[in-house]
């Protein structure tokens, strides 16, 4: 079922949002060759605790993972697309990182991801990323009322394809409010005119996920989380949660 959000609600979201965004932006701002990836974790879950805000990935079992996450912050390196454990990894100069968080703050959530590179960044990283950002800003150009999940889509698939990347098969974007999966689901690739309508009230978390060599297959790691290209390439993820208005967008965690 898709709830829609009152203003006053989605003004709570956008104070979870926040959160959020302080929380990956000092990630960020931290992360050097010779850092671990537990470190960076470490660092976001100072947030959460300076702000008296809970995780919704810590403990979080979906019905496919073998174990409950462990952690309160995604960190993908090089080819890992999503759902990286931090860990014991020590970043190196030129690792391609993925960051992805969430916060729980008096009962409603917010989630977004970044990518960055650690140091000295080569050029194709460089671009994957802008490549990648790119495209959630095509996305979220889309929403707006009386448009629909396809238009999203397609204004995703169209920047990413069109710049010669591949999106992630089968993962999206998600509703969200008092959780942080609710429906409906929100896909990186669509028909324009096709699929739910949107409406004022609805809150969605928007995340392209882009392959550099213009695959879509993944793999699993042993953890059962990690989801890494099939072929090795590297892979940029950049996600916001943002709500339909009467006027267009808006994005909670900006």
């Amino acid at each position: 079922m898709v709830e829609l959000k009152t203003e006053a609600e989605v003004d709570a979201m956008a104070a979870a949002g926040a959160v959020v965004a302080e929380a990956l932006q000092a990630v960020a701002a931290h992360a050097r060759p010779g850092q671990s990836t537990a470190e960076l974790d470490r660092v976001a879950a100072d947030i959460l605790a300076r702000h008296g805000a809970l995780s919704p990935f810590l403990d979080y079992h979906p019905a496919w993972a073998p174990r409950p996450f462990p952690a309160v912050l995604c960190v993908s390196v090089n080819d890992a697309v999503v759902h990286g454990i931090p860990n014991g990894q020590v970043l190196a100069d030129g690792d391609l990182v993925s960051i992805d968080f969430g916060a729980i703050l008096r009962g409603w959530c917010g989630d977004s991801a970044r990518s960055f590179v650690v140091g000295t960044p080569r050029p194709e990283d460089a671009s994957l990323i802008e490549a990648t950002d790119n495209a959630l800003a095509a996305g979220i150009a889309a929403v707006r009322p009386g448009n629909t999940l396809g238009d999203i889509g397609s204004a995703i698939a169209s920047a990413a394809r069109g710049a010669g990347y591949g999106l992630l098969a089968d993962h999206g974007g998600h509703g969200i409010g008092r959780v942080m999966h609710e429906d409906p689901h929100v896909p990186n690739e669509g028909r324009a005119g096709k699929g739910m309508r949107l409406r004022p009230g609805l809150v969605i978390a928007i995340e392209p996920m882009l392959i550099a060599d213009g695959t879509n297959d993944y793999v699993h790691d042993s953890d059962g989380w990690t989801l890494r290209t099939a072929t090795g390439a590297r892979a940029a993820h950049s996600e916001h949660t943002v709500a339909v208005t009467r006027d267009g967008v808006r994005v909670l965690t900006d």
